[in-house]
């Protein structure tokens, strides 16, 4: 082991105060580069029913559902002249925020902080990766997949949109077409989810923070966060996520119903169907979630993946199948040579552009943002143990290419069979679109059940995951939320879809869906400061601080190393006098490094059983053998009443 030279005249040490302050008062304190993450569950915080969040979320909600029965035509008017508003003056906000954070997501995955994991250091993924990535579309996404599959592609090859040089109804178009889908759909829109996604389970599993949005603040405001501002945040959450979960779950039972209807040859169905396949549809939802994301959630995402994958696969075969596989690389290179011209597009260069963005691209950037607080919090549930790169990965890239290829077959298909004189832009209704392209290819009946059970399972697993993200929101980010908060969500969350439905029908779902449209605005600034938040939180992380110190010990080691032997040299360590050596950059008692795990823990984290490997980013050792089975093998870190006990006694700690 290095040794510390020997204090001389001409070398003093230096020791800081507060040091000498610390080392009397904590011994043993383990250096803020040697934490190896801390989650939530080991930090012995209790987690009770909030109910002054749950009380506020649930009268604002039940207000909004009066609104829809009473006056479904003044919900939808209001909606619709407050999105104009919103989508006039603060488009430029929600397209300069969707680059910013596609940016910020990108060097967060790619850059140095791309090792940090969301856990321990040697913390293993939750789920495999198959399972993530089928859960990843369970969170409310599945359903828009289906529902604007056929229709959005259709509706740009039919009027391309200002900035294209493509005709109507031509091969040009339907490249121009799936270019603007995509950018709808894909990673920007991923980059949301994975932005507040992953800053929850970042704070969470490494921080030891409850995984709440409001929590994400704590290094900007400090235990302020689990006071009234961070309840409402908290309460914010919350309504986006029942409302928007609402419409969804909304929409979903009206293109069940369109697709029932021709299926079964009937006339249309009425109030009564789809408030029967609503309640039916809740209690399998609920049952879902309470049997918990581990074996509901994900046990559905799972056969749903295979369901629309046999889906996928047969429209690609039974469709024009030339014609989509060239689509499929010719409309990611135009993706990328118009990403410019859709992204430069602005109000101020034609009354036909400014429409556009107003019915589409600021529509959909607002939409993403006000559903981050329930697909980010799911997927910090789902991405344990996962490294930034990977998580990065697998929730901005994966899920781009799965709507590419999802929207250039279906969406190709649909322009394919309207360029023929097919008419699918004529099926009646928007839900109505994919059964109508379905019904023109083979096994119209078979592909449209088929299609029909997909849509159930992507309603039950949006709900589900919606009712726990609820559920844990309204008891201070409970990992597990108790059954009776679960349930309480879940049946509020299905009567809330079939009041509005049946009230109101799509003019009270357009009107909600506006309203919520609308509440993207001052989230759209709850974002902007989780982007800051975060970038605190990561520039001290343990992992950056060992790299820092890796690079600081080597830069100082070649040089010495040349200096004093020229080329015959090798690395090895010794003690310096203090402010000389690799590490004199950073105070390592500053609250600031310290302060979160001390807090955490509720004591200071002793040194003794951490055992560090060459590897900056492992901490041994691992697997099955770990003592008492801690997710970074570090028996010191056990906190909770069984350390405070131990720490009365003044016993030592466990071998």
């Amino acid at each position: 082991m290095a040794e510390t030279p020997p204090t001389t005249p001409e070398h003093p040490r230096r020791t800081p105060v507060r040091q000498v302050i610390r080392e009397v008062t904590e011994p043993g304190l383990v250096h803020p580069a040697l934490i190896p993450g801390i989650g939530v569950e080991r930090t012995g915080r209790t987690f009770g029913t909030n109910w002054a969040v749950f009380a506020i979320a649930g009268a604002f909600i039940a207000a909004v559902i009066v609104w829809g029965i009473l006056d479904p035509a003044s919900i939808q008017a209001t909606g619709s002249a407050s999105l104009g508003w919103v989508t006039t003056n603060f488009g430029w906000l929600f397209g300069a925020l969707t680059i910013a954070i596609t940016v910020f997501m990108m060097f967060v995955g790619y850059g140095r902080t791309g090792g940090v994991r969301l856990g321990s250091d040697d913390e293993e993924p939750e789920f495999s990766t198959v399972s993530w990535i089928a859960m990843l579309f369970s969170a409310g996404i599945g359903i828009g997949l289906l529902f604007y599959g056929p229709m959005e592609p259709l509706t740009y090859f039919l009027a391309p949109p200002h900035g294209f040089d493509a005709e109507p109804g031509t091969v040009d178009a339907m490249h121009s077409a799936l270019a603007q889908t995509l950018l709808h759909w894909g990673p920007m829109a991923w980059a949301y989810y994975a932005l507040v996604g992953g800053a929850i389970a970042y704070g969470a599993y490494r921080r030891g923070r409850s995984p709440l949005i409001s929590a994400i603040f704590t290094p900007i405001f400090g235990q302020r966060t689990e006071g009234w501002l961070g309840q409402l945040v908290d309460v914010f959450a919350i309504i986006v996520t029942l409302g928007g979960t609402a419409i969804s779950l909304g929409i979903g039972a009206l293109q069940i119903g369109r697709g029932f209807e021709m299926v079964a040859g009937i006339g249309e169905v009425g109030n009564a169907f789809l408030i029967g396949t609503i309640a039916v549809l809740t209690a399998l939802f609920v049952v879902s979630a309470v049997s918990g994301i581990k074996r509901g959630i994900r046990a559905l995402s799972n056969i749903n993946m295979v369901v629309a994958g046999v889906l996928g696969v047969f429209v690609l075969v039974a469709g024009p199948t030339l014609l989509l596989l060239n689509l499929l690389p010719s409309v990611t290179v135009a993706f990328f040579e118009d990403l410019g011209t859709m992204l430069m597009r602005n109000p101020a260069q034609s009354e036909d552009s400014a429409a556009f963005l107003s019915a589409w691209t600021t529509y959909y950037w607002a939409w993403w943002v006000s559903w981050t607080p329930f697909v980010g919090m799911f997927v910090a549930k789902i991405s344990r143990g996962r490294t930034l790169r990977e998580f990065v990965t697998v929730v901005v890239v994966v899920p781009s290419a799965v709507c590419l290829v999802w929207f250039t077959i279906v969406g190709g298909t649909s322009m394919s069979m309207e360029a023929a004189g097919l008419g699918i832009s004529e099926a009646g209704s928007s839900e109505a679109m994919l059964f109508a392209m379905l019904g023109n290819l083979p096994f119209g009946v078979i592909t449209s059940i088929l299609a029909l059970v997909s849509i159930v399972i992507f309603f039950v697993t949006s709900a589900d995951s919606a009712s726990i993200v609820m559920a844990s929101m309204s008891q201070g980010g409970k990992p597990e939320p108790s059954r009776w908060v679960t349930i309480t969500w879940g049946v509020l969350l299905g009567a809330t879809a079939a009041t509005l439905l049946v009230a109101g029908g799509e003019e009270a779902l357009s009107g909600v869906q506006s309203l919520m449209v609308v509440t993207a605005l001052p989230f759209a600034f709850v974002v902007i400061g989780i982007m800051v938040a975060w970038a605190k939180d990561l520039r001290t992380d343990p992992y950056m601080l060992r790299h820092k110190y890796a690079k600081a010990a080597i830069a100082q080691g070649v040089r010495l190393g040349i200096e004093e032997h020229g080329d015959d040299f090798v690395f090895g360590s010794s003690g310096v006098h203090a402010d000389d050596g690799a590490g004199a950059w950073l105070d390592t008692d500053d609250p600031a490094l310290t302060e979160w795990y001390t807090d955490a823990t509720t004591g200071p984290i002793d040194a003794q059983g951490v055992q560090r490997t060459l590897d900056p980013g492992r901490i041994q050792p691992k697997g099955p053998d770990r003592p008492d089975h801690t997710a970074s093998g570090d028996n010191a870190l056990v906190v909770g009443e069984e350390e405070r006990e131990r720490r009365r006694r003044a016993e030592p700690p466990a071998e």
